[in-house]
């Protein structure tokens, strides 16, 4: 055997065995229009709606961290149990997000009844959002199943919060398999999309008895917030956009943002503040191709996380159902 196909083979061998089943070509022979019709329906609709990239990665992430990238977020609850989706912490999942995969599962089927997985849908969905708005493009390995289980009482304690110390967020991560500099790369994905006003507005209001708002936001910045969430107690959907300079481009603006007091959340800023994390924050706010190496990386492996093959989940007819309806 060649030094190269050697290495390839110890390579796979290190693979957990559900992994080496993928391929990125998986259904090139049972549904080759797969990948052109995901591209016509992603790029549709990111047109029309311009919030969907930054919708769909948030829901992809919030699939992959309970239960692993199997779609179980996208299962609606019933009689019998209460799913993912109505958990606190995803009531605020944006509609564009489901919709797309709605979208896109019924132009699948008609083309190939049967055959491609809503996790697949939803993982492939999401990088190629990322890359229509400016990111990195990453490899997709296909050939994940649905999962079978989806209960709104093992979400909690799986996301980080913006109530969140460094520290928490840290043990979060790494008990998930995440390093130090992953976690901070995957934060980038906040150069994108937007957070309600009662995510950050203790920072706002009555912050300490020396100061009205946080001191560690731009005097300017913390003003305009202050102006555009006066009513978000009366008004929950008030949002300010994550990244105020490029909130609709995929960059390396956000760690620049950190360095100049336009951290939205305080899990934001506190990633400027924190020893552990400011390396990466510094040489991503340089370096935007360090940035997306790094996030292309930590993106490939949050899309393998605990996923499902085989017998271990199904192909679903409907994403926001199971097959055969799950009674306990």
């Amino acid at each position: 055997m060649s030094m190269p196909l050697l290495f390839i083979a110890l390579a796979l061998s290190f693979l957990p065995h559900t992994q080496s089943k993928l391929s990125a070509a998986y259904y090139d022979k049972t549904c080759p229009l797969f990948k052109p019709i995901m591209r016509e329906i992603t790029s549709t609709k990111q047109i029309n709606d311009p919030t969907t990239a930054a919708a769909t990665l948030r829901l992809f992430f919030h699939d992959c961290m309970v239960e692993g990238c199997d779609a179980s977020v996208l299962i609606s609850s019933n009689s019998f149990n209460t799913a993912e989706r109505d958990a606190d912490i995803n009531l605020s999942l944006p509609g564009d997000s489901f919709d797309l995969i709605t979208r896109a599962k019924t132009a699948i089927e008609l083309q190939c009844p049967g055959i491609v997985s809503c996790a697949d849908i939803l993982a492939i969905a999401t990088r190629d959002l990322i890359v229509m708005v400016g990111g990195p493009y990453y490899e997709v390995r296909l050939g994940r199943k649905d999962g079978f289980i989806s209960k709104a009482s093992r979400v909690d304690g799986n996301f980080a919060t913006s109530s969140m110390s460094v520290s928490e967020m840290l043990s979060l991560f790494v008990s998930k398999g995440f390093t130090t500099q992953e976690m901070v790369a995957l934060t980038g994905a906040h150069t994108i999309g937007f957070s309600h006003c009662k995510e950050f507005s203790h920072r706002l209001y009555n912050f300490s008895k020396t100061s009205e708002f946080d001191p560690t936001y731009n005097p300017k910045y913390a003003e305009a917030l202050r102006k555009l969430c006066a009513k978000y107690t009366s008004n929950t959907a008030m949002a300010a956009f994550n990244d105020v300079v490029t909130p609709s481009k995929f960059d390396n603006m956000y760690y620049l943002n950190l360095k100049r007091g336009l951290g939205l959340l305080s899990t934001d800023h506190a990633l400027y503040l924190d020893s552990r994390t400011r390396p990466y924050v510094d040489l991503y706010a340089a370096n935007q191709t360090a940035f997306f190496q790094a996030f292309a990386h930590a993106m490939e492996k949050v899309s393998v996380h605990k996923i499902k093959t085989g017998r271990k989940g199904e192909v679903r007819r409907r994403c926001d159902s199971f097959n055969n309806i799950k009674t306990s």
